[in-house]
């Protein structure tokens, strides 16, 4: 007997759609039949006029637990991931300490799989350029690492030491260390040098507007970060991602790699692909990023690179802060927390796009979950509904309309949220299962926490 029957819903995967019940055992689907033709279960859920989707797996995703519970913890941001139909989390290492050894790797791992609601993959930082810990986090499992090339925060050394590189010398290093482990590398691509000279040239003539944040991480800091790290890549042959690609000319950068036989791939993200500078003229500090929100030609251009496959994900950079946090900025904009909530965003905000045709639901479904779970080596385990594959699984209704509701949200973060609130949205999440458990329905968590795993990369 089955533990769960999903019936008369239509399937979507990466390569279509079509009708099919889906038969759950445990925690791995076990069936896949014509309408009608599944055998008992213990629960079934009629998904009648609603879409199967495999659960969501987001590439980039913040916590920071344990060291700033104020802004949000692996409960309550994956409740928030779950809610949203995000089924893998994959969380990046700012922590208290910085993830740079094997020991901070599995302190970490430990609270994810006491409190996650989903599954969860971790990044080490490799910036201290310690080649037995790189390989001691791969051993532990890390999923990949992460690197800026930016200079460390001002304020948050605890958080990034380790964590960025703006020397050449020390990026090169970087990936040759990484090159050993087998896995890719997620880079923050942002020059540090032209950063300072922007910054320098807005600061001192006494700005301290929106404006004047964006302006002092334009385009070509992007850009130019992105054509060093391509020049490395190729000379090293390690492969390098490019994390939340935000515009047209770091486009430019990372699709000329490409053509070059590079190994590099890019990820954009929902608030660049909907918001523009313009959005963060209204809403200040709430709607700052980095990089920066761009313009409607930016905005385009993503989603050419999308639908023409040199960018081969969409992830959240779900990145809580508190109200406070924010609110520092608003007569002073450089005193603001940068990063924003998007998790429960993610997946209803690409289902509009492709529910009004703008691209196949397949699309959504190959940019939301079979890629990024190819990109970390977690397919077909995951990413896919398949016999076999774990059972991580989203009942999605495409008939309903209206718009976010951020107050509703699960983040603890939910109050910094300025760019969604009000935002069209087609179809909702009806329900998320988790490893064979409904951990999401209709609206509440109805689960417990420390149900979501630990995911290694597999087929390496």
């Amino acid at each position: 007997m089955l533990d769960i029957a999903i019936k008369g819903g239509v399937m979507v995967t990466e390569h279509g759609q079509f009708p099919a019940d889906l038969g759950i055992e445990a925690d791995f689907i076990s069936v896949i039949s014509a309408p009608g033709a599944l055998p008992p279960a213990r629960r079934e859920e009629i998904a009648a006029g609603c879409l199967v989707l495999p659960g969501v797996v987001d590439i980039h995703f913040h916590v920071r637990a344990p060291a700033h519970p104020h802004r949000g913890t692996f409960i309550t941001e994956t409740q928030a991931a779950a809610a949203g139909g995000v089924t893998t989390v994959l969380e990046m290492p700012i922590s208290v300490p910085c993830c740079t050894r094997p020991d901070i790797f599995e302190m970490r791992r430990k609270l994810g799989e006491r409190d996650s609601y989903v599954n969860f993959g971790l990044y080490g930082a490799p910036g201290l350029l310690v080649r037995d810990d790189i390989l001691g986090m791969t051993d532990a499992g890390a999923i990949a690492f992460k690197i800026f090339t930016h200079a460390v925060p001002t304020g948050r050394e605890a958080e990034f030491s380790g964590l960025c590189l703006d020397r050449a010398d020390d990026l090169y290093r970087m990936l040759e260390l990484v090159k050993e482990t087998g896995r890719m590398v997620s880079c923050h691509a942002e020059n540090e040098q032209l950063i300072q000279l922007f910054e320098t040239r807005t600061k001192g003539v006494g700005r301290a507007d929106a404006r004047a944040f964006m302006e002092s991480r334009p385009p070509v800091a992007e850009s130019v970060s992105i054509a060093q790290l391509a020049a490395m890549s190729a000379d090293v042959g390690t492969q390098v991602h490019i994390a939340h690609v935000s515009g047209a000319a770091a486009l430019h950068q990372l699709q000329m790699a490409q053509a070059a036989g590079v190994s590099m791939t890019g990820e954009t993200c929902p608030q660049y692909l909907f918001f523009t500078a313009s959005d963060m003229d209204r809403h200040g500090p709430f709607a700052m990023i980095k990089p920066p929100l761009r313009t409607d030609v930016d905005n385009a251009a993503l989603w050419s690179g999308l639908l023409g496959g040199s960018l081969i994900a969409i992830a959240s950079d779900h990145s809580p802060f508190t109200l406070e946090e924010k609110e520092r900025g608003i007569h002073d904009i450089w005193k603001g927390a940068i990063g924003l909530p998007g998790v429960e965003a993610l997946l209803p905000s690409v289902m509009t796009e492709a529910i009004d045709g703008r691209f196949p639901l397949s699309t959504a479904i190959r940019l939301l979950c079979s890629q990024p779970a190819r990109l970390v080596n977690l397919f077909p385990q995951r990413g896919t509904l398949q016999v076999g594959a774990a059972a991580d699984v989203v009942i999605y209704d495409p008939r309903t309309e209206g718009v976010m509701d951020t107050k509703h949200w699960f983040t603890k973060a939910r109050s910094i949220d300025r760019l969604y609130n009000g935002r069209r949205q087609k179809g909702a999440v009806r329900m998320t299962i988790v490893n064979g458990t409904v951990v999401y329905s209709k609206g509440q968590i109805v689960a417990e926490s420390g149900g979501g795993r630990f995911l290694r990369p597999i087929q390496l």
